[in-house]
């Protein structure tokens, strides 16, 4: 399992505020990883968000949102993604994006950098044999840069902390 520890970007310094999450993955296997992470986001306010309606209902997150999904081959709803996601992150105020992928996780991720945000990328445990090409893209982006597979860390990244299945 992922070491909370190795989240302290999360921690609540002591007279600070609690830190404001938005926690992000597509619907399925990437939701499902994104969820387990739950325990590192206890002393935080999280707002999730993910792309299939009625998803957050089902594990009781009352402060959710729904994004447009995406793909590369998708070019219009691409870029209709894109300004709902940073629109959505400007009204928000993260502190953290954390993600576990896929596209609209990555996109967030790159805007939250852009706009001074902590971020923190976990590749999918799907992706034993190479990195996914969102989590190569990632590793540019991402303060915090994660792989759930031993043998896919390096000397630069990603790193490898454990994983969430």
């Amino acid at each position: 399992m992922i070491g909370f520890k190795d989240f302290n970007v999360l921690k609540k310094r002591q007279g600070k505020k609690t830190k404001r999450v938005l926690a992000i993955a597509s619907a399925g296997g990437h939701w499902l990883q994104l969820l387990r992470l739950r325990p590192a986001f206890d002393d935080c306010t999280v707002t999730y968000a993910t792309t299939l309606t009625g998803l957050p209902e089902e594990f009781g997150l009352e402060r959710a949102h729904i994004i447009p999904d995406f793909s590369r081959k998708s070019k219009f709803k691409t870029i209709s993604a894109i300004i709902s996601i940073l629109l959505f992150i400007i009204r928000i105020k993260p502190d953290v994006i954390v993600t576990t992928g896929a596209a609209p996780g990555l996109v967030a991720l790159i805007l939250g950098k852009a706009m001074g945000k902590n971020t923190i990328w976990i590749d999918s445990i799907a992706n034993a044999e190479e990195l996914s090409m969102s989590g190569k893209i990632a590793g540019k982006w991402a303060n915090t840069w994660l792989t759930q597979w031993p043998h896919l860390q390096n000397e630069i990244g990603p790193y490898y902390k454990g994983s969430v299945f």
